[in-house]
C-alpha cells in the first residue's frame, strides 16, 4: 500500500534509489522496472513518478539513454543530488 508523498519526497525517493544502487552516467537502469518497484511505495500508480522523472530529464538530473526505456543519474550533478536527498530526508 502507498502513502501520499510530496512532491519533494518523490524525487527524494527516486534520487535516494538510484543512488544506492549506483545507477550514475552509463550504469542505467530500466524505467519500467524503477516504476513498478517505486509505485508500491507511493500512489497514483506510477503517474506521480514518470511525471517526476521527466521533470527531473528536462532540469538535467537524470540521463535516459536506449531510446528513453532506461535512466540514470547525471554525474556532473553528483554533488546537487546528494545534497537534496540529505536535505528532504534531513539526513
Amino acid at each position: 500500500m502507498g502513502r501520499v508523498y510530496n512532491n519533494p519526497e518523490v524525487k527524494a525517493l527516486i534520487m535516494d534509489w538510484l543512488e544506492r544502487h549506483g545507477r550514475w552516467g552509463k550504469n542505467y537502469f530500466p524505467l519500467d522496472t524503477l516504476v513498478n518497484k517505486l509505485s508500491h511505495i507511493v500512489k497514483n500508480n506510477g503517474k506521480n513518478i514518470k511525471m517526476t522523472i521527466k521533470e527531473f530529464q528536462e532540469q538535467g538530473y537524470i540521463l535516459v539513454l536506449k531510446g528513453g526505456d532506461t535512466i540514470s543519474l547525471n554525474p556532473t550533478k553528483s554533488k546537487e543530488i546528494t545534497d537534496y536527498i540529505r536535505k528532504v530526508f534531513r539526513i
